[in-house]
């Protein structure tokens, strides 16, 4: 790199394992539309203000668009040597068009220019999370209307505890990640400012019109501290958060498909096209895609930790390790992207098993509540209700039968109110169907469930 790259206050060229060490251009060449996009708003508005010739700005317009074309074609050459995406277009764009290319850099910083490079990018890739978690969505709503009428057991402890609906459990998922969606959103919406004119830290003497480039690339307005805008990266924090959030749910998710494919469990068959063999033993098919989210997990939560540590020491405003912020970033997006798709497809192809899940709600007393239940419907206090349901089970596990086969003496021994009606309250339709509140698993509880999903999911598409 020549000397008057570096600037008139340095001798020497930058040391060869400095500037390799230093050089980001493999990871941020990720920004280079919204580097292009971000100059063009800013070298129209330096028009608009009669700080460049209108020649100078369309001659700057013309390049950075054919710079554009260039990568898009794959033909533009990345230098290493010239350290970031921003040294890389802007050197191009001098090269391709003379002296007025160095004037492009009039009014901002690479300070300012990567604040907002990384707010347009973070601000699509929330978007697109947020399209991938609606197509997941869909595929569980889809799911759920087609089961309607499979029921299985809850699971506390992971212990069998009452019977539900496998509807209603999807619809637990997608709960989680409607919620996840909300979270991205609002990080899109606050990081949603621009930090473009701020220049180096203290704004620039040029009459710029910051909120005219504010506008041109969709921010809400200007930031309202140039120290801020240059050195704040709590939108990364919150976005990624976000993301770590998610991961979480999905791995949770995953844990579950990994449980209901297993022989124990027996749920639920996974389509080949998401599973995988074994080397040695022909019989396996192992869920390793479910695993494989699982696992990702950790990288993303580790995106969050690796952002955290990196910005909590540093002082206002810019420093070089805000560079590091950009590997982390990418990784989480694309990491949760990639599991998203996956499990879309991996549920949307699963087959459950009806009967299996259904003979599983024979065994584990998941009716012992319903006695309670009975017993408390009936004016008896319901710890006393808890009490006498506890020693019924007990008398069954003993005798080696489930409660509908205790016979109608035996509950009798235990409290005087019992009448035959007990074993109505048995039946595992009968339990599920009295759970008949918001948010329970009845069946048109789940159905108008699904179908407010349902309506959500078309309102968005129509937007």
């Amino acid at each position: 790199m020549s000397d008057k790259a570096w600037g008139g206050r340095f001798e020497k060229e930058l040391d060869a394992i400095a500037a390799s060490f230093s050089a980001s251009v493999d990871v941020d060449v990720r920004l280079w539309p919204q580097d292009i996009d971000g100059s063009i708003a800013h070298v129209r508005m330096l028009a608009d203000q009669n700080i460049l010739s209108k020649q100078d700005a369309d001659k700057i317009v013309d390049g950075l668009e054919r710079i554009r074309a260039s990568i898009e074609r794959g033909e533009f050459d990345w230098d290493e040597s010239k350290e970031d995406v921003h040294m890389n277009i802007e050197a191009a764009l001098t090269t391709a068009i003379g002296d007025a290319g160095g004037r492009l850099h009039t009014g901002r910083s690479r300070n300012d220019q990567v604040a907002t490079d990384m707010r347009l990018w973070t601000r699509q890739a929330c978007a697109d999370i947020v399209a991938d978690i609606d197509a997941l969505l869909e595929v569980l709503v889809d799911k759920a209307d087609g089961h309607l009428d499979f029921l299985m057991p809850g699971y506390t402890h992971l212990q069998r505890a009452q019977p539900i609906r496998l509807a209603h459990h999807l619809m637990a998922w997608a709960e989680m990640l409607d919620r996840d969606r909300g979270r991205l959103l609002d990080a899109a919406k606050r990081m949603n400012e621009s930090p473009l004119g701020s220049a180096a830290l203290a704004g620039t003497t040029f009459p710029i019109d910051r909120d005219a480039t504010a506008k041109a690339l969709g921010f809400d307005h200007a930031m309202r501290n140039s120290l801020d805008a240059v050195s704040s990266r709590d939108f990364l924090l919150e976005s990624v958060s976000a993301l770590a959030i998610c991961a979480v749910h999905l791995s949770r998710v995953a844990e579950e498909l990994v449980l209901w494919s297993s022989q124990e469990f027996a749920f639920m068959q996974m389509s080949d096209a998401f599973t995988t063999g074994s080397s040695i033993m022909p019989q396996k098919k192992n869920p390793d895609m479910p695993e494989l989210v699982r696992g990702k997990t950790g990288r993303v939560v580790g995106s969050l930790v690796n952002l955290l540590v990196m910005l909590k020491g540093l002082p206002l405003t810019y420093n070089r390790d805000l560079q590091e912020d950009k590997a982390p970033v990418f990784d989480a997006f694309d990491t949760v992207h990639d599991c998203l798709a996956v499990l879309s497809g991996a549920i949307g192809s699963a087959k459950f098993d009806k009967d299996r899940m259904a003979a599983s709600l024979q065994a584990g007393f998941l009716d012992a509540t319903e006695v309670a239940d009975w017993l408390a419907l009936r004016g008896v206090p319901f710890r006393d209700a808890h009490h006498v349901s506890g020693k019924l089970v007990q008398r069954a596990a003993r005798e080696g039968k489930t409660l509908p086969e205790l016979p109608l003496e035996a509950y009798q021994d235990e409290h005087e109110a019992f009448d035959d009606t007990i074993f109505y309250a048995l039946d595992m339709e009968t339990a599920v169907e009295r759970r008949d509140v918001v948010g329970g698993p009845a069946r048109g509880r789940v159905a108008a469930a699904i179908a407010e999903l349902r309506g959500r999911l078309q309102a968005r598409r129509d937007s």
